[in-house]
Formats: structure tokens, C-alpha cells, sequence
């Protein structure tokens, strides 16, 4: 008894292989290869440049990182330039003004007026509950 063949419609049979057709060669293989892969080729190499640009040595992690670092450096120069204002200003009085170089004569040298006694006493220890009245020359800028 001769059964029917069960035969899927969606599948024909397998073509049988002719060993007379001529073969293809490597690179014509290869080119086969890449267009029918092409779209998984562009979407790796999108996204090994995606994590370049986030992960790289140039990316956006490390530009942060860049900025972050420019901003302190920023804050480090006008604090400097804010000293160097208040020293500049402390030797043009020391050149120019008469009471600061009084004081710096009396305090640093002790040197006195014409007819003026001077005194000189041992300084108290300090005290945490009285703060210290006498700032010496400082007191005397504004």
C-alpha cells in the first residue's frame, strides 16, 4: 500500500546539489556575506561609537569631568587675585600712608615719639572666655 506523501506547502523539498555548477569564490562569498549582514555591521559600529563618545577618553563623562575641574581651578585664581588685590593695597599703604607706618614702627620696632615712655609688659595668656581687645596694626585698617 503506498501511503501519500505528507509535504509541507511552505517548505519544498530540498533542491538537490549539482556538483557541475560552478563555485563562488572566496571573495565573492565574503561579499555575500556583508550585504546580507550589512544592517547588524552598521548597528554594532553605532553603537561601539555611541559608547566612545560617552565612555571615551574625549567623551562626555570626561568632559564633565574637564569642566568640573576648569570651575575649581576658576574659583582657586579669584580667590588668589582677591588676595593679591588685598596685599597690593597693603604695600601702597605701607609706601604711601603715614598712620600705617607709624604703626609698623611702634608695634615691629618699638620705636617711639620724641618725649613718648614706652612700656612693655608680658602678654596674658589667653583667656577663651575674653577675647582679645589690642589687634595690633590690623585695627587700624578699615
Amino acid at each position: 500500500m503506498d501511503y501519500p506523501v505528507n509535504r509541507d506547502v511552505n517548505n519544498p523539498p530540498p533542491e538537490k546539489i549539482d556538483a557541475t555548477a560552478p563555485r563562488q569564490s572566496f571573495t565573492e562569498q565574503l561579499s555575500a556575506f556583508f550585504r546580507r549582514n550589512l544592517y547588524w555591521f552598521l548597528v554594532a559600529g553605532f553603537v561601539l561609537l555611541l559608547l566612545q563618545d560617552i565612555f571615551g577618553t574625549h567623551g562626555v563623562l570626561a568632559m564633565r569631568r574637564s569642566q568640573a575641574e576648569a570651575r575649581k581651578i576658576q574659583q582657586e585664581i579669584n580667590q588668589l587675585d582677591r588676595e593679591n588685590k588685598k596685599l597690593q593695597d597693603h604695600v601702597k599703604d605701607l609706601k604711601t600712608d603715614p598712620s600705617t607706618m607709624e604703626c609698623i614702627a611702634r608695634e615691629d620696632f618699638g620705636l617711639a615719639r620724641p618725649g613718648e615712655l614706652i612700656f612693655k609688659t608680658q602678654p596674658r595668656p589667653a583667656d577663651p572666655t575674653h577675647p582679645a581687645t589690642s589687634q595690633g596694626c590690623s585695627a587700624l585698617k578699615p
